[in-house]
């Protein structure tokens, strides 16, 4: 999955839209079915629960599905972009100890998968507005850098790819 510039304002735009009218389809989805339920099939103790629930995931699962269904529609491009990276970031978050001892040995594949993690978190937390741990990336990255001048490794971001993270 390769890094893109993602126009803030219409992701974030489109990513409340998209909020908004899961919440909505939720709530009004799920007190629908839930209450043609109750009213098809009346609990004389008054114990509604499991209609409740069914009227939940019988929404939730609608939810999802149409979610699915609508990735790949030019308004769902920013969130759909933005989910998929956070997933790609999550696989190397995931093997993050074994990568970083890796790249402290010199490992090419290793500190390819730290820069993409690194330049992706970047991109992410500047569309979430999330500046508070960039300091924290800054001192990561700079470790990153000292290992590829010390190992002599130039790195591309374009060349990463998923499969690497195989072998960690």
């Amino acid at each position: 999955m390769q890094l893109i510039n993602v126009n803030k304002a219409r992701y974030r735009k489109h990513l409340n839209r998209v909020i908004w009218v899961c919440i909505a389809g939720l709530a009004i989805g799920s007190l629908g079915i839930s209450q043609i339920l109750i009213a098809l099939f009346p609990d004389e103790s008054g114990r509604h629960f499991h209609w409740n629930l069914l009227g939940v995931l019988v929404t939730s699962v609608t939810i999802g599905y149409l979610l699915n269904k609508y990735r790949s529609h030019e308004f769902m491009r920013e969130v759909t972009y933005v989910w998929d990276l956070k997933q790609a970031l999550n696989k190397i978050n995931r093997k993050l100890v074994k990568l970083k001892q890796a790249a402290s040995q010199g490992n090419v594949d290793a500190m390819l998968a730290l820069q993409y993690s690194y330049a992706g978190s970047r991109l992410l937390w500047k569309l979430d507005d999330n500046t508070i741990v960039m300091e924290e990336l800054a001192v990561e990255q700079a470790k990153l850098d000292s290992l590829m001048a010390q190992y002599q490794v130039t790195l591309d971001i374009e060349d990463y790819n998923e499969r690497i993270l195989k072998k960690f």
